[in-house]
C-alpha cells in the first residue's frame, strides 16, 4: 500500500471485507474528530494529525499523529495516541471496552480488530472526539514534562 496517496485511495485499495471494516472505523473517527485535525496518509497508514502549519516543531518532520488506522496482514490496527499517552485515559478506554463484553486485543499503542462486529464504534467516536487540537497539544506537552521530571528523579 505504499503507493496510495490519499485516504480514499487507501480504503479503495483494500479487499471488500477489509474495506468494510476500515471504512466503518474511519467513519466513526470522522463522525466525531474535532475540527483542525487533518486526515492524511503518513507512514503508510491513514492518519488524523495536527497539521505542520499548526505545529511544525516535530522531532521527525512529520505531522503530530492523533489517531491512525492501518490494515495489517491479520487485523486492522487503530492507534489512538492521546489514549495511550495517558495512563488514566488508557484505563478508562479499557474499562469502557470491557463493559461491552469484549476483551480488547491491545498492543502497546494500538487496538486490533479482525471483525466488524467486535469494533466498539461508539467508544471510538467518544475517544476520537475527546480532544481539540489545542487540548491535544497541551496534553502532549504536559505528558512530556511529566516524563522529563520522572527521568530527573531517577
Amino acid at each position: 500500500m505504499s503507493d496510495v496517496q490519499t485516504p480514499d485511495d487507501y480504503v479503495s485499495s483494500l479487499d471488500p471485507t477489509r474495506r468494510e471494516l476500515v471504512g466503518a472505523i474511519r467513519s466513526a473517527v470522522r463522525d466525531s474528530i474535532q475540527d483542525g485535525f487533518e486526515e492524511i496518509i503518513d507512514f503508510g497508514m491513514m492518519s488524523w494529525v495536527v497539521p505542520l502549519e499548526r505545529f511544525p516543531d516535530t522531532y521527525n518532520g512529520h505531522p503530530t499523529m492523533y489517531i491512525s488506522l492501518a490494515s495489517q496482514k491479520n487485523y486492522v490496527s487503530l492507534y489512538m495516541m492521546a489514549i495511550y499517552a495517558d495512563a488514566e485515559l488508557a484505563e478508562w478506554f479499557q474499562a469502557e471496552y470491557a463493559k461491552l463484553g469484549h476483551k480488547p486485543d491491545m498492543g502497546k499503542s494500538c487496538v486490533r480488530f479482525k471483525k466488524l462486529e467486535n469494533v466498539p464504534l461508539d467508544l471510538i467516536r467518544e475517544a476520537a472526539g475527546m480532544f481539540s487540537v489545542d487540548g491535544y497539544l497541551a496534553a502532549l506537552h504536559h505528558h512530556q514534562n511529566e516524563a522529563k521530571a520522572q527521568r530527573v528523579k531517577r
